[in-house]
């Protein structure tokens, strides 16, 4: 169901690459690069529609960085071509107190929490029964142990208020060289994580340009094959690179390996029964079930992050 015409799909996307920035009257196109498939796959795209001395890719570290995130852009960033520039965000994200706030909070519940210390937050899984979807922390030492904790809401919140600042201010500098050169920003996110909310607002949600918020993850690393992004950029395990605790996406937000997210989510989509489903992904059709209330679960508490500003009255676009 989620297999691609690849070459059709790339031939499509460029095509609407190129009307866009015409549309939008700029001059080429800024991308984050971290490293991952969705970054890499959308720089690939812009080149193929652009040319790579029209696109300028961005390493953006802080101090919670994976030294892979550099690594494996700068692999891709050679493969194509661009030209690339580093931002150093540690120093930007300590003076607007981002670590200082996470700390109090990570705080509230493990008071040693300090240097050496390392932490996460994580879901619990989604198929192994009826479960509070509730988000807990967990901390590791510089002994290597592990503790898993509740956070009271006030805390959660504060936590993933201040590790926002992340996403925010990285989208701050892509704009700046947008700004400077005139062009646009591309943003990143496939299908699953547009229609789940798992982005920030006017952070990594925020874009001039998503050439693949309308493909399925699974339907990305189709195209990576295509376009010949580099091998160990494949066959990577999907990541937030948000923690100082290395964590997977599934971990933090899906609570489901992607492939089966997608099944589930183009089932949902096109009312395909559960147990059909089930039988097709080796699952129950109460599991399935419970992955279709997560996903409109999902949808009702992000749809704020979809919503624009609101007007008392209508404003006539120019």
């Amino acid at each position: 169901m989620l297999e691609l015409d690849a070459e059709r799909a790339v031939t499509t996307i460029v095509a609407a690459l190129r009307e866009q920035l015409g549309r939008l009257r700029r001059r080429g196109v800024v991308v984050g690069l971290s490293g991952g498939i969705d970054s890499s796959v959308s720089c690939a795209l812009a080149v193929r529609a652009l040319g790579p001395e029209r696109v300028l890719g961005l390493f953006m570290p802080e101090r919670d960085s994976s030294p892979d995130a550099l690594r494996l852009g700068t692999l891709l960033a050679r493969a194509l071509g661009i030209e690339t520039r580093t931002e150093d965000l540690g120093p930007a994200l300590e003076s607007v107190g981002c670590y200082g706030r996470q700390l109090e909070a990570v705080r509230t519940v493990e008071p040693d929490f300090g240097d050496g210390w390392k932490f996460k937050l994580v879901l619990p899984p989604l198929l192994e029964g009826e479960r509070l979807n509730v988000t807990r922390l967990v901390v590791a030492d510089p002994r290597g142990g592990t503790r898993t904790h509740a956070l009271s809401a006030a805390a959660y919140r504060q936590l993933v208020a201040a590790t926002n600042y992340k996403q925010r201010l990285r989208k701050v500098t892509e704009y700046y060289h947008a700004d400077r050169l005139h062009y646009v920003v591309l943003g990143t996110p496939n299908r699953l994580e547009h229609d789940q909310g798992f982005f920030v607002k006017l952070g990594d949600g925020a874009a001039d340009m998503k050439p693949i918020a309308h493909l399925y993850k699974t339907q990305v690393f189709q195209l990576a094959a295509h376009l010949d992004v580099p091998a160990e950029i494949r066959s990577r395990t999907p990541t937030t690179d948000t923690f100082s605790l290395a964590q997977t996406q599934e971990e933090f937000y899906f609570a489901l390996p992607y492939a089966q997210m997608d099944a589930c989510l183009y089932a949902h989509n096109h009312r395909i029964p559960a147990a059909e489903v089930g039988t097709a992904l080796g699952l129950t059709a109460v599991q399935v079930e419970r992955v279709f209330r997560d996903i409109e679960g999902k949808r009702r508490t992000t749809a704020y992050l979809h919503a624009g500003a609101l007007l008392v009255e209508p404003v006539p676009e120019v």
